[in-house]
């Protein structure tokens, strides 16, 4: 199964891109939560990728944040909700803003999204209640620092900089000044290298 792609952005379009690895392009299927925070054409892109096997084809959806595919993975994991319904759902809200409807049992914005009727609304709130608590606990979302919800890419990039050995704190600091210069329309890499930069200076 492929979990993860890196490559060039040889096309790209709201529903989906074509990723040139290594001379092999990659039609995989993205939210235009994806897409808004996607690199130029030709420039390098890391998506979290899920593969689904059909009968008749293997398709594959990808994700600029593990959040991302997270929550694709928990609404796809309910019966009757399909691929395409969990592209609409994250093309629709945020996914901060669909845990808070979740947690919330906020059937009116789940409502929102186009073939999410009120009775799959209130499925989708149900059945995911508990585990979107685990997952995100109250009053653990993550906040830049000003109190108010930061960037999608915020969290994955705190992850992969605390990893590669810096100090939460200085991490965080450094995303701050990067997410008030606008560089997180970037993607991750863009972020990440931004950020690497950043510290480098001390």
């Amino acid at each position: 199964m492929i979990a993860l792609l890196t490559g060039l952005m040889a096309f790209k379009a709201p529903s989906q891109v074509t990723l040139d690895v290594h001379g092999v392009g990659y039609e995989v299927l993205i939210p235009l939560s994806t897409y808004y925070s996607l690199p130029n054409q030709h420039e390098s892109v890391t998506l979290s990728i899920h593969t689904h096997v059909r009968e008749d084809a293997i398709q594959l959806y990808g994700f600029l944040t593990t959040a991302e595919k997270e929550a694709f993975l928990l609404l796809t994991g309910i019966s009757g909700i399909g691929p395409k319904l969990g592209l609409s759902v994250l093309s629709t809200l945020s996914v901060r803003d669909l845990f808070s409807a979740i947690q919330a049992g906020d059937i009116e914005k789940l409502g929102t999204v186009s073939g999410i009727g009120k009775k799959s609304a209130a499925r989708i709130a149900l059945e995911l209640k508990d585990k979107v608590a685990r997952l995100y606990p109250a009053g653990e979302q993550s906040t830049s620092g000003s109190g108010q919800p930061a960037h999608p890419l915020y969290d994955d990039a705190l992850s992969a900089l605390v990893n590669l050995g810096y100090r939460q704190p200085d991490v965080k600091e450094a995303l701050k000044r990067i997410e008030k210069s606008g560089a997180m329309a970037q993607g991750l890499e863009g972020v990440i290298r931004e950020a690497l930069k950043d510290l480098a200076k001390g």
